[in-house]
């Protein structure tokens, strides 16, 4: 049984170890010149003006958190489409209550303003 996944594991191994081993290249045989300008962080070929951390608007995290949470629900609604046929009726239960939970999630996010961009 274990032999079917031995061709996956292979690939996995050796594409790790050829990224490990370029990586190591790069940085044996790669050129090293330090400057100053090589030091500044690069923002659309400007001269970056004022400190580089800024605080940042609530609003971004509010999408960030809700793509996340809708994002878990795809990674458990795609083994559930798998299975479906053989959970039956208990399992299309247990997916309508999860569906349920989200969609008043959903509800109460939109109705606190979370999705309001200004």
């Amino acid at each position: 049984m274990l032999t079917l996944y031995l061709p996956i594991a292979v690939l996995i191994l050796l594409s790790t170890a050829l990224s490990f081993l370029v990586i190591l290249l790069g940085q044996l045989f790669g050129p090293r010149r330090p400057t100053t300008i090589k030091s500044l962080p690069y923002e659309s070929g400007m001269v970056p003006i004022g400190p580089g951390t800024r605080r940042m608007p609530i609003r971004f995290y509010r999408v960030a958190v809700l793509f996340i949470l809708f994002d878990i629900e795809v990674i458990f609604f795609l083994p559930w489409a798998v299975v479906f046929r053989r959970l039956g009726l208990f399992g299309i239960i247990e997916m309508f209550i999860f569906v349920v939970i989200l969609v008043v999630g959903f509800v109460y996010a939109w109705k606190k303003g979370a999705l309001e961009w200004e």
